[in-house]
This record gives C-alpha cells, sequence and structure tokens, in this order.
C-alpha cells in the first residue's frame, strides 16, 4: 500500500483496531496473516515495531518529503510537512524493536 505521508504500520495497527470491535472473522484473519500479523502482535504485546519497518516508515517518508521538495511545494506545505513527519519519526523510532 502506497499512500503519500502515511506509512503502511499505522493503517494496519487501526484496520485491527477497528475490526476488533466490528468483525471478528475479518480481525482473525488480520492477525493470522502472515505479513501483517507479526506487526500487529509486537504492538499488541509489547508497543513494539520492527526494525525493518521503522527503517520502511522512514524511507517512504523521507521519500514524500523530498518528493515536496523536488515539486516546488509552497513553503507552508514543506513546513507544515516538516513538522508533521517529523513527530512520525520521534514516535515510530522511540518505540521498542
Amino acid at each position: 500500500m502506497i499512500l503519500p505521508l502515511v506509512p503502511t504500520v499505522p493503517l494496519v495497527l487501526l484496520a485491527a483496531f477497528c475490526f476488533a470491535r466490528s468483525s471478528d472473522r475479518l480481525h482473525r484473519w488480520l492477525i493470522n496473516h502472515s505479513l501483517f500479523g507479526p506487526m500487529i502482535s509486537d504492538w499488541n504485546k509489547r508497543r513494539a515495531i520492527r526494525p525493518k519497518a521503522k527503517y520502511m516508515a522512514t524511507l517512504s517518508i523521507g521519500t514524500v518529503f523530498g518528493a515536496s521538495i523536488l515539486f516546488g511545494a509552497p513553503h507552508f506545505v514543506i513546513g507544515l510537512q516538516a513538522v508533521v513527519l517529523g513527530y512520525v519519526l520521534i514516535f515510530i523510532w522511540t518505540r521498542p524493536n
């Protein structure tokens, strides 16, 4: 899944949270998924994010931020992105592995 400014991990965690309250079948599918299940399990047990997910999130955030600069986004957009993405990176990198 590629969405500008949004790493996949928070979306997977949000989906697990919502499915846990709305659909047992979809929640079980997500928890048992070979790719998403371990991420959700790590978060539920230890509030941890795997190092590979941290690196991929950082790479995608840097790519989107660089593209904004490259394509000449307005200065207020660049500033807003820098603040929001900076906080996202701080959150991601302060979680345990």
